[in-house]
């Protein structure tokens, strides 16, 4: 039986593409209500990723060249609104974002197993069932469907993933997006044991995927500024550098694993060994960058452009979290109505780790 839940909720509301000043929290915002086969959800903790800035600023958008941070705080003046979600169509406003999703079910939809209610659950964020389970296709949890950035978010029962581990909510909320963002580089990339250099090594994606590389067995190099060396060798990096022009070509490597892309990926690709691989999800320093198709070639080089996650991605994560295999690091947690201090504070990459809103305790 589900449980008894508002008829309101406080939430953010997305009110179009913009700068911070789009961002709206209200307290009388519907409840959503589950439908077939999806359940409620009682958020705990929502994480802040580069995709909630990327969607509210229309960077996205064809006719935007710039870095995320450039336009964080006021949005991009000339984005085409046509195409400026990560799909490539237009979004609907009001929106609430949140890709990030740690809560308990507290109501079901039609179909649903009533045992769910009670589950703590994290909800894969690159959902695959509103699309029918069609290869290369799904939506974002708080792009194409209201997200996490509330009290309460609806989801597909089989995207909501139970967990039974002693983590703290907001150490859950660290999951969802940039964890399986930086599995998925390592899985689509076929990783292992092997040398492994991480691009933006102290942003969410980036020590994830140190940790995730460690846990396959991997040899990493960090690319994080001196401040934070510590801080990411802590978490598993063997060596940090702070530029990759610091590297020698003698310390080639078999993978790159890149969310930063800008003027330095040329140098990126230089630095793989033949027949190397790099995997790219993400370009915070800016999306146009210079290749040399000769390097590509003639080194018999494979990229890998990694968005859509195979089932297994999440599914696996869920097990390492049981298994105690990895732990996300938090570096500060908000109160939702401070989403605003909280994206400026993600933008400014003073931190190693995630950054959390929390929502108010619901009645």
């Amino acid at each position: 039986m589900s449980e008894p839940v508002p008829e309101t909720m406080s939430a953010v509301h997305l009110t179009g593409h913009g700068g911070l000043e789009m961002l709206e929290f209200r307290d009388d915002v519907p409840v959503p209500v589950p439908g077939q086969g999806e359940v409620l959800i009682r958020v705990g903790a929502a994480g802040v990723n580069n995709t909630d800035i990327n969607t509210r600023i229309g960077w996205y958008s064809k006719s935007v060249s710039a870095a995320t941070g450039e336009a964080a705080a006021d949005g991009v003046g000339d984005a085409d609104g046509d195409d400026a979600a990560w799909t490539g169509e237009a979004l609907s406003f009001p929106l609430i974002q949140g890709a990030d999703c740690c809560g308990r079910i507290v109501g079901i939809g039609e179909g649903v197993d009533g045992g769910r209610i009670g589950e703590r659950v994290i909800v894969r964020s690159m959902m695959r069932a509103y699309v029918g389970y069609r290869p290369f296709e799904c939506w974002t949890l708080g792009s194409e469907c209201d997200g996490a950035f509330a009290q309460f978010v609806k989801a597909p029962s089989q995207e909501a993933h139970r967990v039974d581990c002693d983590w703290s909510d907001a150490e859950l909320a660290s999951i969802p997006c940039s964890y399986s963002t930086a599995e998925n580089l390592l899985h689509r990339s076929r990783a292992g044991a092997e040398r492994i250099l991480v691009t933006g090594a102290s942003g969410g994606v980036g020590s994830a995927a140190v940790q995730l590389a460690k846990r396959r067995g991997a040899t990493v190099c960090a690319v994080a500024s001196p401040s934070k060396a510590d801080a990411v060798k802590a978490i598993g990096a063997d060596e940090v550098v702070s530029r990759i022009d610091d590297l020698a070509e003698a310390e080639k490597f078999d993978l790159a694993v890149d969310v930063v892309g800008g003027s330095g990926w040329g140098t990126l690709l230089g630095l793989l060994k033949r027949g190397g691989r790099c995997a790219v999800a993400g370009a915070i320093a800016g999306p146009i960058v210079d290749l040399d198709l000769r390097t590509l070639y003639l080194s018999d080089l494979s990229l890998f452009g990694c968005t859509f996650q195979d089932d297994e991605v999440f599914e696996n994560l869920v097990g390492y979290i049981e298994r105690g295999e990895i732990r996300p690091v938090v570096a500060g947690t908000y109160p939702l109505d401070r989403i605003a201090d909280a994206q400026t504070d993600f933008v400014g990459k003073g931190f190693v780790g995630k950054l959390i809103l929390v929502p108010p305790q619901a009645p």
